[in-house]
């Protein structure tokens, strides 16, 4: 496998890994904005940002705070 393909391949199976980790969760978001994360989505410019249900807006995901864990 040419290794842009291999590169591709990996950062999608990290998404998927991601978003089967934090979609359904509850965090609370350093700016002290709680609740569960709706959708993830990977921006070409800020990386990772996650939407909180209930909250305008779309942040990056280094600023969970705190995620529920099983």
């Amino acid at each position: 496998m040419p290794t842009a393909k291999a590169r591709a391949c990996s950062i999608l199976a990290e998404f998927d890994h991601a978003q089967t980790e934090l979609v359904g969760k509850a965090v609370i978001l350093t700016d002290g904005i709680a609740g569960t994360v709706d959708q993830i989505w990977l921006d070409e410019l800020h990386g990772l940002r996650i939407s909180v249900r209930g909250h305008e807006g779309r942040w990056p995901v280094s600023t969970i705070k705190l995620a529920q864990t099983d």
